[in-house]
């Protein structure tokens, strides 16, 4: 049986308001249309141009979404149970092919409150099909993977391990068993230079929990499961510099994931399209302006799934990202002359924002081995 299966960090779709004093004003303004507890929440959606900006994002979040057409989603930064299932209902079930159900959202570790979603095709799963498991109060200790760097930043042994969750989901159908590891690790602390140096210890311990969870689960037959680390995992190694130059960006600390475990399928792809993610930053190591292509979004398989997958198709949406993003990282020309003219955008995407999602989504086809 073949299944396309899609992870995708949808950038903040939030039902909160976010109206504050520095706050960002195109943020949750449309969600919270579906969630007014208070007086005051409904005069900020007063603020036409932010509700506007908001409906704008949020109609090509589920354009990206309808274009992917996978059959599973695993998402990453969605405030509740009630977003996730407002926006499909309201975005996503009004262009799309599919029709999702089987919603699965438990609150994590965040504290933005931004945790990890789950839906799947509903005509493919019933009743009893498909198992949830929450591994947000797994500690370090539990882990076996509390060490000196950790408590070199005061993180002790009975912190939690992951900064949102481990969103273990279990699918039973046709013969066949496919467990997904749903993630999102630690940020990079962009905007920051040593921030992806000082937050990799503790994605280095949340990816080997990942592994640990894995082998507890399945014993020494880990190898022989079906099984699927996906999402965020704000991890890389290589990443893509001007004309797609490959930068080797050093420790990535999800490479206890990597290492003799599981395949990651985005190697089989040319460079120049393995990347989820763009950041434009200004280093003051190098007092310049930096652009990096960066595959932050990742689907690892167990290595059963990838060998009977040797050659699965893999696709990256693209065409949400903001004007300002170089959607091929070989062209040499960046200038916001050129970028302005590179159409392949969806209706009404601006320069920084409206948007899809500051990721694009990433999807693979797979067909799932019986076992």
């Amino acid at each position: 049986m073949k299944l396309r299966i899609g992870t995708f960090n949808v950038e903040n779709l939030l039902t909160r308001h976010r109206f504050e004093p520095g706050g960002r004003t195109e943020t949750a303004a449309a969600m919270s249309l579906f969630h007014f507890p208070r007086a005051d929440e409904r005069d900020a959606v007063e603020r036409s141009l932010a509700v506007a900006l908001e409906d704008d994002k949020r109609q090509m979040t589920a354009l990206a979404i309808a274009e992917a057409q996978a059959d599973l989603w695993m998402l990453q930064e969605v405030d509740s149970l009630a977003s996730l299932q407002a926006f499909f209902a309201n975005y996503v079930h009004r262009i799309a092919d599919h029709r999702y159900g089987h919603f699965t959202l438990i609150d994590g570790n965040d504290r933005r409150n931004i945790d990890i979603g789950f839906a799947a095709r509903r005509d493919l799963f019933g009743q009893g099909q498909v198992t949830v498991r929450s591994h947000k109060d797994l500690t370090f200790a539990e882990a076996g993977v509390h060490d000196r760097e950790l408590a070199m930043l005061g993180i002790g042994p009975h912190g939690k391990v992951f900064a949102r969750d481990c969103l273990e989901i279990e699918l039973a159908f046709d013969g066949r068993r496919l467990s997904l590891f749903g993630c999102h690790f630690k940020s990079m602390n962009n905007g920051r230079d040593d921030g992806r140096e000082m937050t990799l210890p503790v994605r280095r311990a949340e990816a080997r929990a990942v592994r640990w969870l894995i082998q507890q689960r399945f014993g020494g037959g880990w190898r022989e499961t079906n099984w699927i680390v996906l999402g965020d995992l704000n991890g890389y190694r290589y990443g893509l510099g001007p004309r797609a130059e490959p930068v080797d960006e050093g420790a990535s600390g999800i490479e206890p994931l990597l290492n003799d475990f599981a395949i990651d399928p985005m190697g089989s792809l040319p460079a120049h399209e393995r990347w989820t993610h763009f950041r434009r930053y200004w280093s003051e190591a190098q007092e310049k302006l930096v652009d990096s292509h960066m595959p932050l979004d990742h689907i690892l398989l167990s290595p059963s799934l990838a060998a009977a997958n040797p050659k699965p198709a893999m696709q990256m949406i693209r065409r949400g990202l903001p004007y300002r993003v170089p959607l091929d990282p070989r062209e040499p020309d960046r200038s916001m002359a050129k970028l302005a003219t590179c159409a392949n955008r969806y209706p009404r995407v601006g320069w920084d924002r409206p948007k899809a999602s500051d990721h694009c989504p990433l999807t693979i086809d797979l067909d799932i081995p019986e076992g």
